[in-house]
């Protein structure tokens, strides 16, 4: 749900059919949209051989070909890509927002974003730390005196930067929540402290420091700081430090509201092989708060994102905290900083961004420090296959490499429309 979509696809399963029933409904794919043998084309060989221009136009065809085949025969139903650059923005869609009306997805799509909150929860805290209202490196107790206790779980041993870079070792509520009491009542309000105390029923994972787990338990207690620090709620205080000096007209961070204002995609949940999809657009973000509950949009994620790697919302020392990253262990090469994580892009170099999943979606974001961008979204989760995953990450990686090879008098939109920001 919140970057933990494959770890409970099998409690939702359950939990899906027995609280909501919907018909079944056919997601054909058109042949014609297909190029014959497009998919064994090799893009990275391809375009050496190329002009620039026609380099640029091949990965525009190679992410619609990505987007197309994560809304064909098991995928989801529809599918966007935002590509941003300092030239202006690309968008892409391919599939429906609406499996029974069949409406087309919008450019200008909402959608919730899941786990990329937690870049937006980082980046208050840093703003906390720049007024000096904040210690990364003080202990937890410092600010929520008393609360983390209990079966070795200790806040006078964990700092506010291990909550941040998940090396606190407290265990992740969600591995202790059971998905079917979500989907039986998904417009319940969840107290964030009912959540952590959920996590800290159990041991933690690791001495805090000695290891590294994604915990989504870390950005609960990060939003609590912000708020006991603050006086503000933690939507208050994103929207003071985030929203407002950037302009996210798209972005909103909801308390208990269900609703995603604005165009948006339905969301939608497959409960097994082969099951009809199952509408599950309406939901309470509380269960997600300051680790996974912020609605936005490919646009404002994109400026998000170039704002922050290029110095708009932190001094450059706390852009450096947020940008020192350890090993996550992954074999792919991520590294997790302070609500981002980095990883290598296929042509060299690294880009900075996050995944997400929330309740009817997948999504991803990335940005490299020369003001290139990228979000994705399919509007399907849990229920979607790896292969979604790894497609939407190689559309991150296409989008980030689109054309960055290129003389600047080169660079620009080419199909879906180009639009500056």
């Amino acid at each position: 749900m919140i970057t933990r979509n494959r770890a409970i696809r099998g409690g939702l399963t359950v939990a899906v059919v027995v609280a909501v029933g919907v018909a079944a409904v056919a997601l054909p794919v058109t042949a014609a949209e297909r190029a014959p043998g497009a998919e064994a084309v090799s893009t990275r060989a391809a375009t050496r051989a190329l002009a620039p221009s026609q380099a640029a136009a091949t990965s525009d065809a190679r992410l619609r070909l990505l987007l197309h085949r994560l809304t064909g025969v098991g995928g989801g139903p529809g599918a966007l890509v935002e590509v941003r650059d300092r030239r202006g923005s690309t968008v892409l869609t391919d599939g429906v927002a609406d499996v029974t009306g069949r409406t087309p997805v919008h450019r200008d799509s909402r959608f919730r974003i899941g786990s990329m909150t937690k870049a937006f929860t980082a980046t208050a805290v840093l703003r906390l730390v720049e007024e000096g209202r904040v210690r990364l490196d003080a202990r937890v107790e410092r600010y929520l005196p008393g609360v983390v206790r209990g079966h070795g779980n200790d806040g006078r041993a964990i700092t506010v930067r291990q909550l941040l870079q998940h090396t606190s070792g407290l265990p992740d509520f969600l591995d202790h929540l059971d998905p079917r009491e979500i989907v039986k009542d998904p417009l319940a309000h969840r107290d964030p402290l009912d959540l952590v105390n959920t996590a800290l029923a159990h041991p933690p994972e690791f001495d805090p420091g000695s290891g590294w787990s994604y915990s989504n338990t870390g950005y609960l207690l990060a939003g609590m700081i912000i708020e006991r620090v603050t006086g503000r709620t933690y939507a208050e205080e994103v929207q003071r430090s985030v929203i407002e000096p950037l302009d996210l007209e798209e972005t909103s961070v909801p308390a208990d509201d269900p609703e995603i204002p604005g165009p948006h995609p339905r969301g939608y949940v497959r409960p097994g092989d082969g099951a009809p999809l199952l509408d599950i657009t309406a939901v309470n973000p509380s269960v997600g708060g300051a680790a996974g509950g912020i609605i936005s949009s490919g646009s404002d994620v994109n400026r998000f994102l170039g704002a922050l790697l290029g110095g708009e919302l932190l001094h450059p020392a706390q852009l450096r905290e947020m940008m020192r990253t350890t090993p996550t262990g992954s074999a792919d090469g991520r590294r997790y900083g302070l609500g981002l994580e980095s990883k290598p892009l296929p042509r060299g170099g690294r880009y900075w961004g996050h995944t997400g999943d929330f309740l009817g979606y997948e999504t991803a974001a990335g940005a490299t420090v020369d003001g290139r961008q990228a979000t994705v979204m399919v509007n399907l989760g849990p229920g979607s296959s790896d292969a979604q995953s790894d497609g939407i990450q190689d559309a991150i990686e296409t989008a980030l490499t689109r054309g960055h090879w290129l003389p600047d008098r080169e660079r620009g939109g080419a199909g879906g429309g180009v639009r500056g920001r």
